[in-house]
């Protein structure tokens, strides 16, 4: 566990940071309190490996975090400059070795998380209180490891943290099913006759016929009744915490887990937006504000760096605060709707500005509501990838040269996209828990333009089938082909087949 932290800023320090949160304030910023923590270096690794949070269950993981990070300072890969947590009042923490140039850049930038974490749509079912939730966690486990062992703890958080992405996160704003103890209202049967006088109803509607119908009708309930579960379900997680054979101790483990894994989920869903939006604020309240002149060459170099992009890379800092700036210009200039989009003269488009204004209206707004898909979908324009130099980079296998392989705006949006979508992970869904009449599980994955994984598949197919404890499917599609693997036992290898008409499929399928 961490060391105690220094909570108190120097007088300096917190001169700045009053000021910078009452700037922050002015500018239409809203935040819960901001906690500012001073951390020694060796501290600030070991608050990092924990996620940001002083305590977390025991797990080999946060060990080979802190040794990563602390090798990646050793040699001069990178250092953390800043680390916020989504909790009310907000934590964040400073390494009390940086430059106060630093600290002030620091705060600035944590004033716009803080603002986007209270703000952001897709944050509002976030536990605000998840600092004592996490310690909460943590003496959970512990209690279990004292009672079960620590080994067979361990394991088994291993085989759950392998599945963790396995949930349905859109799942906290949409209802997928009717509540579980509500009687599932099935119509009754109807029969469809057609129009006829008395005596001619036997002839219009032959009783035979009426009876395959109805038939027909109940076998069609029956199977609907067989159906386990109900809909393709999207919350592997929730699935196997209602179905698994699973230990009390093992279920308090697995919903610890999948806690975790929907309090951290908006950040993956918003990692452009977020990040885009607190480098916005700590430019605009340096530069305009704080920045003293001896300090501009160290801010301009610290500043180049958080927003480097190489070529062939991905810097969310960096394509997150120009979208967030090429939106304020637009609109303040008008330069945007139907009216703007048919104008057609050469140079009419550039040269066009209304004085609307509305820029800055515009960025509160879609820091609001957006996550990164669509404010990627929406915003990302063909101007700004050609100014970016947003294109498709692929290395020559022959020189190790990074080339250019596309600069067509269409497949390089579509595949900033599809590794945005879904966190980066593919669709997985329990589409059958009673495969064959067999109680084995019959998972699917729905193409969305990432392909399955064969070495992550694996992992995760050795570990849900030790949680099920039958045998586990999944269907996928491998190369372009579609194909079923399957995990007979937790520590073989998965067999995989190619699915043609003859292989038995689920009711539920998903395509």
């Amino acid at each position: 566990m961490p060391g105690t932290p220094h909570t108190d800023l120097s007088p300096e320090l917190l001169s700045h940071k009053q000021a910078i949160e009452a700037k922050a304030k002015e500018y239409g910023l809203t935040f819960p309190e901001v906690i500012f923590e001073v951390l020694p270096f060796d501290t600030m690794n070991q608050v990092a490996s924990y996620g940001g949070f002083p305590t977390r269950y025991p797990h080999w993981r946060w060990g080979m975090e802190y040794e990563k990070l602390s090798k990646r300072d050793a040699y001069g890969l990178g250092r953390i400059y800043e680390m916020v947590i989504n909790n009310d009042p907000c934590y964040a923490y400073l390494q009390e070795s940086n430059s106060v140039t630093d600290q002030k850049l620091v705060m600035a930038h944590v004033y716009g998380h803080a603002d986007f974490f209270r703000n952001n749509f897709w944050f509002s079912k976030t536990n605000r209180k998840m600092m004592d939730e996490m310690a909460n966690h943590a003496t959970r486990v512990r209690r279990h490891a004292d009672v079960h062992g620590q080994d067979a703890v361990e394991r088994f958080l291993d085989a759950c943290l392998s599945i963790e992405h396995l949930i349905d996160p859109h799942s906290l704003f949409v209802q997928r099913e009717a509540d579980r103890s509500d009687p599932i209202d099935r119509p009754g049967y109807a029969p469809q006759k057609l129009p006829a006088k008395d005596y001619m109803d036997p002839f219009i509607n032959p009783q035979q016929v009426l009876d395959r119908e109805r038939k027909a009708f109940e076998e069609q309930q029956k199977s609907a009744r067989a159906k386990f579960p109900a809909q393709p379900t999207r919350d592997i997680l929730l699935f196997l915490l209602r179905h698994a054979p699973l230990d009390d101790w093992q279920q308090d483990i697995l919903s610890i887990v999948r806690d975790e894994a929907y309090y951290f989920a908006p950040q993956a869903m918003t990692k452009v937006m977020n990040e885009g939006w607190a480098t916005y604020w700590h430019s605009k309240l340096m530069t305009s504000h704080f920045l003293e002149a001896k300090e501009i060459i160290h801010y301009a170099d610290q500043h180049s760096g958080v927003v480097h992009m190489p070529p062939g890379g991905f810097n969310p800092y960096k394509i997150g605060v120009e979208l967030f700036k090429d939106i304020e210009r637009r609109w303040d200039k008008g330069q945007h709707g139907a009216a703007w989009e048919q104008l057609e003269a050469i140079g009419a488009k550039q040269a066009f500005d209304d004085k609307s204004m509305k820029g800055r209206e515009k960025i509160f707004e879609v820091r609001r509501i957006y996550n990164d898909v669509n404010f990627i979908d929406e915003f990302l324009t063909e101007d700004f990838v050609e100014k970016h130099k947003m294109y498709q980079h692929k290395r020559d296998p022959q020189t190790g040269e990074i080339k250019v392989v596309s600069r067509d705006f269409k497949r390089v949006k579509q595949t900033l996209l599809h590794h945005l979508t879904n966190m980066g992970q593919p669709f997985i869904y329990v589409a059958d828990a009673n495969y064959l009449n067999r109680g084995e599980l019959y998972l699917a994955h729905k193409f969305a333009g990432l392909e399955i994984d064969g070495a992550k598949a694996q992992q995760v197919l050795q570990n849900v089938r030790l949680l099920w404890g039958r045998p586990v499917h999944l269907q996928a599609i491998i190369n372009e082909d579609m194909h079923l693997l399957t995990m007979e036992e937790p520590d073989g290898k998965p067999r995989k087949e190619r699915m043609n008409s003859d292989t038995p499929r689920p009711a539920n399928m998903v395509e």
